[in-house]
């Protein structure tokens, strides 16, 4: 009997359903089977009617919207033109990772798996739906449902005669062999590179923009470090409207790379290639240059200073040979050991770095071969642009809160990307910063006449500055914004431009400053003061309503406010402002952009 085949297809925002699609090609590889794991648009979406075995697993970004590298595959199987049973030779299966807490749970697994029925695929088992808000996390539903997937996988594509499963404490063949060159003295200037064949730049061709300005836009006394930054984009054939974000891919910290590369013994300044092993047909990552330097290696592309995932400790488990590391290795990689690791890794936000540091048996195990394997690649940040191309037509500029708190470590835990940039000074030299502009989730509309009511607390006042921006500068003059922080005098993000527009005739501004008196204020109560302004210009005006910022209580606490606005000044029901709620999100004219 010949070796099975499986495809794995994943669509992923930010790592995590590419690091599940890995963990299922490794387990397939453990029972012999022949495997691929590829991104979605990576992959030619007509040869899936010649696939036997497929696993699409996938994530939901946004409001209900597939993953950046899974949008052309996702046009492509909606297409009205594809025959009914086009897919009746397939036999696959649907796992999807979300958030309950997000109103479109796993919108895009439940879509994929109906289309797939409809176009006659066999569907092996029901749809996967992993919940970051299960108590055991993602793992409380995909470890079950992968129980069951390799049930029904072995009973229709049963191990070849006379070959056994690979236990999980034997190590897989690596994906890539370091063909390691010499050394190199690498130069800053090796590292940028102007995009190439093509106008507009990517994610696999950023554009170098020189940093301008890094202004901290916070009082000294408050305890956060919110920085106004500014980008010079001349020349990069970048274009970009009020809504769209700005994507950068930060760099490790040179302390941790130099740490890391002792820890692995390796010299930074090594030059190597890499080469695909016969086992994985995986092509070398176009981020990494060929030959590449081990520090640029480090510092650009391994995520070395996030939060490791349960995949990292069961690979680092094939790797040890001290009873004691291997013991707990074995424990943090089992079902059963979930609340261990989130005790030990996910609560105190311990980094892969210092987790080798805690496994120096285990680390002095680990082979250059095996770097890729064990850490995923470094996921570029978006921030919503905050200035008008119309206003700034070679200018970015965003607002970036620098991620530092607290846990039971002895070093504070910093954003990788906030960090990185706010270290950054352009007064110093000229400094560049690699990026890309992509579609954001919010529209604002066409028509010149439709009124635009916006709430964005915080940073998430961003998009609305570009968006005020732009339509000051085509005289559309019926902008609301409600802003909202905890001090007036401490962290009021662009209030001399805010008096400007006001003044001007651009702007009608609401602000909520909630620790500046006993009672705290918020942007949910200051929309329902404004209940009278706010109904004539939805039920008369036809205006458009945008919600941003930070996903956890305030959009919903806006949305309710907005329903007890609908039945104070429309006298309607409970359940008839749900109803106009719906029918407004559905028409494009309530939007949210909010993140955790």
């Amino acid at each position: 009997m010949s070796t099975s085949s499986l495809l794995i297809l994943y669509g992923s925002q930010t790592g995590t359903s590419q690091d599940t699609a890995e963990r299922i090609g490794r387990q397939a590889l453990r029972r012999r089977m022949l495997v691929r794991v590829e991104a979605l648009d990576s992959y030619s979406v007509c040869n899936l009617i010649s696939e036997s075995l497929v696993v699409f697993v996938c994530s939901t970004s946004g409001e209900g919207d597939p993953p950046d590298n899974m949008k052309n595959f996702w046009r492509f199987l909606f297409r009205k033109s594809l025959p009914a049973g086009s897919l009746c030779r397939l036999d696959c299966a649907v796992l999807g990772l979300g958030d309950s807490s997000y109103s479109k749970f796993n919108f895009v697994a439940k879509k994929l798996y109906k289309r797939l029925l409809q176009l006659g695929a066999n569907v092996l088992l029901p749809v996967g739906l992993a919940d970051d808000q299960h108590d055991l996390g993602a793992n409380g539903v995909i470890d079950p449902w992968l129980i069951s997937f390799w049930e029904k996988v072995l009973a229709l594509y049963p191990l070849p005669t006379g070959t056994r499963q690979l236990s999980d404490s034997e190590p897989l063949p690596p994906r890539y062999v370091f063909r390691l060159l010499g050394n190199s003295i690498e130069k800053a200037s090796d590292r940028l590179r102007m995009p190439e064949n093509e106008t507009t730049p990517s994610q696999s061709n950023p554009f170098p923009a020189r940093m301008v300005s890094n202004l901290r836009v916070t009082h000294t006394s408050h305890f956060q470090d919110v920085r106004h930054m500014e980008f010079d984009i001349t020349g990069s054939n970048i274009e970009f409207t009020a809504g769209d974000v700005v994507m950068m891919r930060p760099c490790n910290a040179v302390e941790d790379v130099e740490q890391f590369c002792q820890l692995l013994r390796l010299n930074p300044d090594t030059q190597f290639t890499l080469v695909p092993t016969d086992d994985s047909s995986a092509p070398v990552p176009s981020q990494i240059p060929q030959p590449c330097t081990v520090r640029y290696l480090v510092e650009n592309f391994l995520d070395i200073a996030a939060v490791p995932r349960r995949s990292f400790f069961e690979q680092l488990t094939t790797f040890a040979t001290n009873e004691l590391e291997l013991e707990k290795l074995t424990e943090f990689s089992s079902a059963q050991g979930q609340d261990e690791l989130h005790g030990y890794c996910n609560r105190p936000r311990r980094t892969a770095l210092e987790v080798l540091t805690d496994f120096p048996h285990t680390t002095a195990e680990l082979k250059p071969d095996y770097l890729l394997d064990l850490f995923p690649e470094i996921q570029p940040r978006s921030f919503s642009i905050a200035s008008s191309q119309k206003l700034h037509p070679n200018i970015i500029q965003i607002l970036l809160a620098v991620v530092c708190y607290k846990t039971k470590m002895q070093k504070p835990r910093r954003g990788l990307c906030s960090s990185w940039l706010a270290s950054l000074d352009p007064m110093s030299g000229d400094v560049y910063v690699p990026l890309w502009v992509k579609k954001g989730s919010l529209k604002f509309p066409k028509d010149p006449a439709s009124p635009v009511i916006m709430v964005g607390p915080g940073t998430g006042v961003a998009p609305f500055r570009s968006a005020v921006q732009e339509r000051a500068a085509q005289c559309r003059t019926v902008n609301v914004l409600f802003f909202g922080c905890r001090s007036e005098y401490k962290d009021f993000y662009c209030r001399t431009e805010w008096e400007e527009m006001e003044r001007a005739g651009h702007l009608t501004l609401f602000t909520a400053f909630s620790r500046d008196q006993e009672d705290k204020i918020y942007v949910q109560h200051r929309v329902k003061d404004q209940a009278k302004l706010l109904w004539d210009l939805i039920a008369n005006k036809n205006a458009y309503f945008y919600i941003a910022g930070n996903a956890k209580q305030m959009p919903s606490s806006v949305c309710d406010a907005l329903k007890m606005v609908f039945q104070s000044e429309g006298g309607v029901s409970s359940e008839e402002a749900e109803q106009m709620l719906v029918a407004m999100e559905k028409a494009g004219r309530l939007q949210r952009e909010t993140w955790s």
